[in-house]
Formats: C-alpha cells, structure tokens, sequence
C-alpha cells in the first residue's frame, strides 16, 4: 500500500521547522511530499537543504487549500493521499493502524486518527477531534468537541468507528476516490471543504472511518486564528455552499431560510459582544453565497437523486437549549 504524505505549505518555514521532524522520524513506510503554495519566504529551500528525502512539488499560485492539495496532487502518484496539515505533530507507530484500518475492507475511502491538541496534549482539538459529525441544520460538530467545548482524551473514543466526515488537518484518502468523486472544490478556497467531500465520499457509498490507534497534536489556528474575522466569513460563507451543494430535494429550501435566520441570531451576539467586524464578515457571507448561488445550482445537478440528509437531530437544540455539551449526552 503505497502512501504518499503531502504537507501544504505558504510561507511556513517557522512550523516546518517545528513539525517536519517527527513527520520525517515516524513516516518511514511513505513518501512525503512539500506542496508550496508560490511561498515568498526561503520555506522551501529550508526543506531541500534539512530533509533533502522531502519531495517538492512547487505550486504556481496560493490557491487556498483546496486548489492547492487538486494541483499538487495531480503530480503525486500513490495510492492512498494523507492530507497533512504543517502544523501538526505525529507520533511513533501512527501510520500502522490507518494502514490495517484501510486494509479491513474495501469500501473503506477515507480514514482519521485521533486529533489532540499540541498546546494542550490532554484534550482533543477543534478541527476534528475524534470524528465529525453534521446536524440535521447542517452545524459540523466532532466527537470530543461540539462548538467550544473541547473535551478532556480520557480514552472515551480509542475505538475504531464510522464517520461522517474526517478532518483536513490529516486526512488519508484513497486516490482513486479522491479523482472519482471531484476532488476539492476550489469554490470553497478554505474551510469545510473537507466535509464537502466527505459528503460526497458517503454520497458515491463509500465510508469513512476514525481510529484512535493513531494519534497526531494539531496547533491548529495556525492559517487563520478564531478571532480573525475572515475565518468567520468563510465557515459561514462554506457552510451555505456546503448545503445547497450536498443537502437532496426542495428540503434544503426550507434549511437555507432556518440558516438565514440562526445566522442573523449569530451577527446580533456578535454585535452585542462588541466584534462589529464578525457581524460584516456573517454579512459579507451571506452576500457572496447570493453572488454564487447559480453556479452552485449547476453543482446541485450532479448531486443523486437517492442521496440521503445524515442526521434528522439539532445538536444546536441540545447544546444551548438542553445544555447537553458533550458527544456522549446527545441523544437521538
């Protein structure tokens, strides 16, 4: 099974420095890979002098995430891609049960180990954790973390389960999967893309799987921090494309106009928090999604007919209004 590890880099020479080497230590059965994103800093003649084993494939533009990993992935023969993000730390032994987890059967697409938090490495981290889930609002919510409550790794998810959908931050996937469901869509530039194309992993009948055999630490914020206002605009903007892409029949009419309103619940905590700038960035979402809406439409066109909504629960009823703050309170 041969594994190819491809890092996306823009102007990261600091975080490489940090986290290529365990990368490099505990990654002896794959290839890596550095995908540049046209850094402008010495980034990459840094890799080529201190791991001259690395791999460069040099991108033309900074085309976000998602253009990035298409372009650098089509130069990249292998047959299962790992996602990696720069900034995360594996660990000893982490690649050997992703490998028997693809092993034990052949519909499996997709595949995510335990995601910690590098600054704090007893609790799991926001981008992942142990497994993303969707409501049936379309919130994207993990095991081990639902909105900002991120819980303590007591060992409570060490099975090895389905998923929804894995995280960008490390994400192994079939190549031929990859190609055959669409690749990333570069619409999305950053953020959720990844769930998108989990939705249309489970869409083409595949499954996606979390073991938490492996373990990696993600710093996480290391792009954008969850204060920076256009971090807002794209999870909010992306999670309107996220649905009217991947949500079947005139149902996702009626959860676009529930999403317009919560959204505007969302820009008056902004407002009453004082962070005037992530309220414009809730409406600068909202604009674009309008601006964009028809070439969504034509992407709705390609969606199955005999596609399914996931969940038919409201974790943002269980949340707030039942206070239910952890993955094993849901109910239903």
């Amino acid at each position: 099974m041969n594994i190819a590890i491809v890092i996306l880099n823009w102007n990261g020479r600091t975080l490489l420095e940090e986290f290529l080497p365990s990368v490099v230590q505990y990654s002896k059965e794959a290839a890596i890979y550095l995908a540049d994103n046209a850094s402008t800093d010495d980034s990459v003649a840094y890799v080529k002098t201190s791991f001259p084993e690395i791999k460069i494939v040099q991108n033309d533009i900074n085309g976000g995430y998602a253009k990035g990993y298409n372009d650098a992935l089509s130069k990249i023969e292998a047959d299962i891609y790992c996602l990696l993000n720069s900034d995360i730390e594996v660990t000893k032994g982490w690649l050997t049960p992703i490998i028997k987890t693809f092993k034990s059967g052949n519909d499996i697409a997709a595949v995510q180990p335990k995601i910690l938090d590098y600054k704090k490495k007893t609790h799991f981290e926001y981008a992942g954790a142990a497994g993303g889930y969707i409501d049936t609002l379309g919130y994207p919510y993990c095991r081990g973390r639902i909105f900002d409550t991120i819980e303590q790794d007591q060992g409570q998810y060490d099975d090895t389960t389905t998923i929804f959908w894995a995280s960008g931050a490390c994400l192994f996937i079939k190549k031929q999967v990859f190609e055959d469901v669409g690749k990333l869509d570069e619409d999305f530039f950053a953020h959720q893309e990844e769930i998108d194309l989990c939705w249309r992993i489970y869409h083409h009948g595949y499954k996606i799987i979390y073991t938490g055999d492996s373990t990696v630490y993600h710093l996480g914020g290391a792009t954008l921090d969850s204060m920076n206002p256009k971090k807002t605009y794209l999870n909010f903007r992306n999670n309107l494309y996220l649905l009217i892409k991947n949500v079947p029949g005139y149902k996702v009419w009626g959860l676009i106009f529930m999403r317009m309103v919560l959204d505007g619940l969302a820009g008056l905590k902004f407002l009453l928090e004082r962070k005037p700038l992530h309220f414009v960035a809730i409406l600068k979402a909202h604009i674009s999604f309008y601006r964009h809406l028809g070439v969504f439409l034509k992407k709705r066109k390609k969606l199955s007919k005999s596609g399914k909504y996931y969940s038919f629960f409201s974790v943002v009823w269980q949340y707030f209004i039942l206070k239910r703050k952890y993955f094993n309170q849901l109910k239903g």
